[in-house]
């Protein structure tokens, strides 16, 4: 994993045990100190509506809403809304969806940048009467080439010269639609020699005959974020304009634009963005991997996607825990994807209710078992929470356990099930396996066990104790479930890293499977989607959305088997 000097301490559980660094917090800690902004505190998430919000963008929202909330601020939700080419009203919808879902609200202030259009407009003109601003006929390629390269500076645009009259004509006719998309674009004035390439006289407008999903065919000219981006902060008065860090280079003419125009001028403050392991961020691939049906669909409980991890089980106070963890740092690192499972662990195992579900089912019969008693046998919902009280579970002389609790002819530190050996039933009886049964292909299907009436509960009067306790379902009360265990989407932990460049080349094919089978406790018969358990021995697991009244089907959520207490433990932390 990649070290970061954000990172808390852990203890060997991978527990936090010193808060971790945020540097955001101090600045603005500084400010409201000093009284740079009168006192306030206004921050802003500003999606663009082209795609699903990821874990990554997890990360901007509890910083940006986490900030202001911290502070008594606001933080508004603004829509970047400045390419119709790519924006969707479902993006959208998701998008706020998500936000609430992982606990955060923008009360009043839901903005577009659309609202803003006819005063970015205006300002654009402005910069043209100060001489800042001009109508390129150069394309898109031509651009490129004249601006030259981080070692050799631009050169000038043939047209970068003209007067403020002729670009003023022009802007005008490029706003009326009356060039073709593409033919002509409004360029900042600055500096073609300047060693950052962004203030190489950048793009401001570019002709898109477009529909807008809120402006209609009003606007043939489509203002580029750059320039929109600081205008919009202003007139919403932001006080802290929250970034990743690939805009670092970006501020200078995030500046330059606010200085021009003496508007309100917001702070703008870059942080590192999340990588995790085993990941793609990027929504374009992300976009892909739907389009081409590698998987099905934005919340595929194999995405990072928000929907995506919602469906799979994960909590929204994991996910910000997890995101509190990380930190706040100016330095990129990688972050393990261990420790985000980990961080689910740690709440599901203080909120899930425990049941008891088989989903490799083997048949036992209990031969001197009274013939149709049933008993109701009481279980624990939840050891880690004694409010959460008990639940019967019915037990009967025919149950199934799993087939990897069983072994014919096991090794010497297998302590399950095997012909001659006694285990403990949880909440139950011992039994002890006196037959096996198999079918023609020499598979075992059936075994056949005695039990200790004695033993009720799990103890024995004479004290003695099986080495082994395991779970199982009454064959006569059992549910039928399906179960989708998932794995990571890619079997690399850069994917696209080691194969050119083709992250595809990276996806695990084998990152599905379902089990049709599976056998569950009576109690399972109400639940709706989203609700979550432990099937206990097994993992965690999360009702999907495509349960039917004749199968609930349990996404796999995560194992019990925490890999972020071994590599903690292992890195000596």
């Amino acid at each position: 994993m990649g070290k970061d000097e954000n990172r808390t301490d852990e203890n060997s559980k991978g527990e936090a045990t010193v808060p971790v660094a945020n540097f955001i917090r101090e600045i603005i800690k500084e400010d409201m100190k000093s009284g740079r902004w009168g006192g306030k505190v206004v921050t802003r998430f500003p999606p663009e509506p082209n795609g699903y919000l990821h874990i990554g963008h997890a990360k901007a929202i509890c910083i940006d809403f986490g900030s202001a909330q911290e502070f008594g601020g606001e933080c508004h939700l603004r829509y970047d809304d400045t390419n119709p080419a790519k924006e969707d009203q479902e993006y959208i919808d998701s998008i706020q969806r998500d936000v609430r879902w992982l606990g955060f609200d923008w009360g009043k202030h839901c903005y577009y940048a659309s609202d803003y259009f006819e005063k970015i407009h205006m300002w654009a003109i402005e910069l043209i009467k100060q001489g800042k601003a001009y109508v390129d006929d150069l394309t898109a390629d031509e651009i490129r080439k004249y601006r030259g390269t981080l070692t050799e500076p631009g050169k000038d645009s043939p047209c970068r010269n003209r007067s403020v009259e002729e670009n003023l004509a022009l802007f005008e006719k490029m706003a009326n639609g009356d060039f073709e998309d593409g033919s002509r674009v409004l360029r900042a004035r600055i500096d073609m020699a300047s060693p950052n390439i962004n203030l190489r006289d950048p793009v401001m407008y570019r002709i898109l005959k477009a529909e807008h999903h809120r402006q209609g065919r009003r606007w043939k000219i489509y203002p580029m974020y750059d320039w929109a981006h600081g205008l919009e902060d202003s007139i919403e008065g932001v006080t802290h304009s929250l970034c990743s860090l690939e805009f670092e280079d970006h501020r200078p003419l995030y500046d330059w634009f606010l200085d021009q125009l003496s508007v309100h001028h917001p702070q703008q403050i870059e942080f590192a963005r999340l990588n995790l392991t085993f990941t793609v961020m990027s929504k374009r691939k992300l976009k892909e991997l739907v389009d081409k049906n590698y998987v099905a669909g934005w919340d595929d409980p194999r995405m990072p996607t928000l929907s995506g991890l919602r469906r799979r089980g994960f909590t929204p106070e994991s996910i910000r825990n997890f995101c509190e963890r990380i930190g706040v740092a100016k330095r990129d690192s990688t972050v393990d994807y261990a420790l985000l499972e980990h961080c689910l662990r740690e709440d599901l195992n203080k909120k899930a209710k425990r049941v008891m579900a088989v989903i490799n089912p083997l048949k036992v019969v209990i031969k001197n078992y009274p013939e149709g008693m049933v008993e109701m046998i009481d279980a624990i919902n939840n050891p880690e929470d004694a409010s959460m009280g008990t639940r019967q579970v019915p037990f009967s002389g025919v149950l199934y356990i799993e087939k990897n609790d069983f072994m014919e002819v096991p090794p010497k530190k297998f302590f399950r099930l095997s012909p001659g050996r006694e285990v403990r039933l949880r909440y139950g009886y011992f039994i002890t396996c006196t037959d096996v049964v198999k079918n023609d292909a020499g598979e075992v299907v059936e075994l056949r066990c005695t039990y200790d009436p004695q033993t009720k509960g799990g103890a024995a009067p004479d004290g003695r104790s099986p080495k082994a306790t395991i779970h199982w379902v009454s064959a006569q009360h059992a549910l039928d479930l399906e179960v989708r265990q998932y794995d990571k989407l890619f079997n690399s932990e850069a994917p696209g890293a080691g194969t050119d460049g083709d992250y595809l080349k990276d996806l695990n094919t084998d990152s599905l499977k379902v089990l049709l089978n599976c056998k569950g406790e009576p109690s399972l018969a109400h639940v709706t989607p989203e609700d979550k358990f432990q099937f206990e021995r097994i993992g965690y697991f999360c009702v999907d959305k495509e349960s039917t009244d004749e199968k609930t089907v349990f996404n796999r959520t995560v194992s019990l088997k925490d890999e972020w207490a071994k590599i903690v433990k292992k890195s000596g932390a």
